[in-house]
């Protein structure tokens, strides 16, 4: 953020609590202050420095002294101001809140008090609040970067994306600098199919990255079309910051009284997924397998969501399971070595609101990146990322930091048990009685130009096709529409649908006969919930481990003809698809056998290869084996 006259940059790297600069007043500039004649050495701004410096080092407690003293003179607001931050930091959300409170009852027209005020309610989870203090704030300061940009982060807590990107829109344009603005805008354009700009845009963050000028979360760059390098050097970077944090936090580490069982191979698995979520139903029925196997497969949820079905199942699958959401990285790692797990499995990586920071602790001997993550954590503290050779070929992994650790079988697990119910009539969904539906069921985040006109080149090629999707967030189904109109395309043939919950979700599949897939950023679990319906998956599978996830099922369900080299090729499949009913019935068939014989849904079976690959890494350790010289 840059620095100016007026403005201290208290900038702390949280990019849901962006640290505002010290609003020094032109009292405090100018002021020497009484102090000062009492032989006092500084001034209210050397004071306000000071402690700006002990904040970018986070050490609050500190800068907390230095502001305490600029504060001592009443006119000191930036100085107020500056305190409140530190106690958000410190996690004493009511004090900075009442803080703040206070100095908009002594002048409701200084901005400063009003961002305060926002920062604190955002701190604590009110953004609806949060939204209005921070409204006040830009209407007073309109020219201040960093209030826009935090008006932008609460506006996209409360799902309002369009406005979040007026938002981050205004302070990139006030600071053009600003490179959490411009990284914030990339994503909630994305998501609300806003491409207008977001190329130039997203070339400008991924130049940034490789410039180690922005910090970007690697989920979020995987749908900006980065390369394998270039995901790698996101992740690294990522990985290196919480390994420094890490180091600066001492952990004690204690032995729990409960041993393992006899001959029993212990591992963790570690994510915030185990509920109503993606990663618990592709791994319920794999860990109901494991029961029976030489593997204590402990849980370690750090979700905090309610008791559902979804987590009853796997809290009955597992060997053991240990619900963690209040605890800290800290204490998850004594608790993962107090349980003396030998092999941890992270099935998060970067994708949800986790604690990737735990791994840097080493709490395991043996640390391994699973499923949840399409891409390389970058992590020196990673030792093994499981994956087939059709996700992860060779080629690819040179740009992976961990071991990969090969399945001779795709590496992700499914469920078979699920039921496939009979949805509702097509038209309840509004779509046509006879023509073909084309299905993309990704997130709108997935989507992009090239994607897009693939699919509307197959509905050109196609009469009286339709193309059914999901309702996205913002405006993002209204934009698709116009996208069409523009296209030629009468926008009445893209069907939206709500999102469902996953046993309605699944049945949508009866009505769908070709998914066609995104380009860069496959489908991953809904692929395979699509093949699984019965709806056979078309998809191009490129150089990158999120490209490769679709490609990689079809080849392993025994249907490579699913996985085309072009983007003509693709449009080519398509059309003949939709106009040849005999070929698309055959495909079809075809589909319902593979998946009863290719092993893709054979849970049993992974059960075992997977426990076999588990035991292997563990052998390899105990004998003072290193990863990389792992044999397959």
């Amino acid at each position: 953020m840059a620095m100016s006259e007026n403005s201290l940059d208290l900038d702390d790297g949280n990019d849901d609590l962006r640290a505002v600069g010290d609003a020094v007043s032109g009292i405090e500039r100018r002021a020497s202050v009484s102090r000062l004649s009492q032989g006092d050495e500084a001034s209210v701004e050397e004071l306000n420095r000071a402690g700006a410096r002990h904040f970018a080092k986070g050490d609050f407690a500190a800068a907390i002294h230095f502001f305490k003293l600029a504060a001592i003179d009443l006119s000191a607001v930036g100085a107020q101001a500056n305190l409140g931050r530190c106690e958000i930091r410190m996690g004493q959300f009511d004090e900075a809140a009442a803080r703040a409170r206070s100095l908009v009852f002594a002048d409701a027209h200084q901005w400063t008090g009003w961002q305060l005020l926002g920062e604190a309610l955002a701190a604590k989870g009110l953004h609806a609040e949060a939204i209005e203090a921070y409204r006040r704030a830009t209407t007073l300061a309109p020219e201040q970067a960093v209030t826009h940009r935090q008006l932008g982060v609460s506006l996209g807590h409360c799902l309002l994306l369009d406005e979040a990107c007026e938002a981050f829109a205004r302070a990139l344009d006030l600071n053009p600098e600003d490179e959490g603005s411009r990284y914030q805008l990339v994503i909630n354009k994305r998501h609300v199919c806003d491409w207008d700009g977001l190329d130039g845009l997203s070339e400008q963050l991924k130049s940034r990255v490789a410039a180690g000028i922005a910090l970007v979360s690697p989920i979020d760059l995987l749908s900006e079309d980065a390369s394998a390098s270039l995901q790698l050097a996101c992740a690294t970077r990522q990985a290196e910051r919480l390994h420094e944090d890490a180091r600066k936090k001492t952990v004690h580490w204690e032995r729990s009284s409960h041993r393992p069982s006899s001959g029993r191979l212990r591992i963790g698995f570690v994510s915030a997924g185990f509920g109503q979520h993606p990663t618990a139903i592709l791994t319920s029925a794999l860990f109901e397998q494991l029961r029976n196997s030489p593997v204590e497969a402990h849980l370690f949820s750090t979700g905090a969501e309610p008791v559902s079905k979804a987590r009853e199942r796997l809290m009955a699958a597992a060997y053991r399971f240990h619900q963690v959401s209040k605890l800290t990285p800290q204490t998850l790692a004594q608790r993962i070595r107090a349980e003396q797990i030998e092999l941890l499995v992270d099935l998060d990586g970067y994708s949800r609101a986790c604690w990737p920071m735990v791994y840097a602790y080493r709490p395991a001997p043996v640390q391994i990146a699973w499923l949840g993550y399409p891409g390389t954590t970058g992590a020196r503290y990673i030792d093994y990322v499981i994956a087939d050779r059709f996700v992860l070929p060779p080629s690819l992994a040179a740009y992976f930091s961990e071991q990969p650790a090969y399945l001779s079988r795709c590496y992700q697990s499914n469920d078979p048990t699920r039921i496939v119910p009979v949805p509702q009539s097509r038209q309840d969904y509004g779509l046509p009685v006879d023509a073909v539906v084309f299905a993309c069921f990704n997130g709108t985040f997935k989507l992009g130009r090239r994607s897009l006109d693939r699919m509307f080149k197959a509905l050109k090629g196609v009469p009286g096709s339709v193309l059914w999707m999901l309702e996205g967030p913002g405006k993002s189904s209204l934009r698709l529409r116009e996208m069409a109109r523009g296209a030629d395309i009468d926008p009445a043939r893209l069907v939206f649908t709500p999102k469902l919950p996953h046993s309605q979700y699944l049945g949508l599949y009866r009505h769908a006969d070709l998914f066609l897939d995104t380009e860069g950023y496959n489908a991953h679990t809904t692929a395979s919930d699509a093949l699984w319906g019965g709806c056979p998956v078309l998809t191009r599978p490129g150089n990158t481990f999120a490209s490769r996830v679709a490609g990689s099922l079809n080849h392993h369900l025994g249907m490579p003809e699913l996985n085309v080299g072009s983007d003509d090729e693709f449009v080519a499949f398509a059309i003949r698809y939709g106009n040849v009913r005999e070929w698309r019935d055959a495909l079809k068939q075809k589909l319902a056998l593979q998946c009863d014989v290719s092993g893709l849904f054979d849970v049993k079976g992974f059960a075992a290869d997977f426990a076999d690959l588990l035991a292997r890494i563990a052998k390899h350790h105990r004998s003072g084996g290193r990863a990389s010289n792992f044999l397959q």
